[in-house]
Formats: structure tokens, C-alpha cells, sequence
């Protein structure tokens, strides 16, 4: 598994050298399924997959939660609420300032499920 991030952020899944073959190459642990199974629940929402572009398509790749009331127009306790979702499945790492938290990408959770999902063809019989 990756070390957290500096901002005691939890672990995004771990990067491809530290964790497995692609999913149809080889079984999945446990544990990669269990974390694997957490990132892909947390982006198999509408909302948080427009969270998700809308931070990455950002300005400086972060934006505060004050930034994305607007676009999606829920409130901001509504969007606090799936913000925290992809924090804690290592998706967005959260840096407060002064009253504002402002959320970013964290690419190795992307790199992870690239290299994970990345390759499906199937592994040939007898491998």
C-alpha cells in the first residue's frame, strides 16, 4: 500500500508496483478487492464523477467547496458531504485554509485504477 499523504489523508489504492496485475490478469487479494471495491464505490455516483472533473478541470487543479455550489447546484452541505466520500476513499486529498477547505486530484489513485483496470484482455489458459 502507498503511505498516506502528508495531510492525513487515508491511502489511495496502492500504485501498480505496489499492488497487483490488472484485474483480468491475475486474482485480486482480499485486501486489493476490498480497497479497490471503496475507490469504485465512491466514483459510481453522479454527483462525485462531476466532483471529479470539476476539481481536476479546475484552476490550479483544486477549488474550494465555495467554487462548486454553483455548477452543480446543490448546497454546500450536499456537496461537503460527497466531498468527504472521496477524501476518504483517497480520490481528493482536503487542505484547510482559514474557514475554506480546498479539495485537489490525487493522481495516484487514478494511476492505480489504470493500472488495474487497464489491460482487459484476459490471461491466455495456462499462464
Amino acid at each position: 500500500m502507498t503511505a498516506p499523504a502528508a495531510t492525513g489523508d487515508p491511502p489511495a489504492l496502492p500504485l501498480a508496483e505496489d499492488c497487483c496485475a490488472p484485474l483480468l490478469r491475475a486474482p485480486l487479494t482480499a485486501d486489493q478487492a476490498t480497497d479497490l471495491a471503496r475507490t469504485l464505490k465512491a466514483l459510481a455516483d453522479p454527483t462525485r464523477l462531476r466532483l471529479v472533473s470539476l476539481v481536476a478541470g479546475h484552476d490550479g487543479g483544486e477549488a474550494c467547496v465555495c467554487e462548486l455550489t454553483e455548477p452543480l447546484g446543490l448546497t454546500q452541505p450536499t456537496i461537503s458531504h460527497h466531498l468527504k466520500i472521496l477524501v476518504d476513499a483517497g480520490i481528493f486529498s482536503r487542505d484547510k485554509r482559514g474557514v475554506w477547505a480546498y479539495y485537489a486530484l490525487r493522481p495516484a489513485a487514478f494511476q492505480a485504477l489504470a493500472a488495474i483496470l487497464g489491460d482487459t484482455s484476459p490471461a491466455a489458459p495456462g499462464r
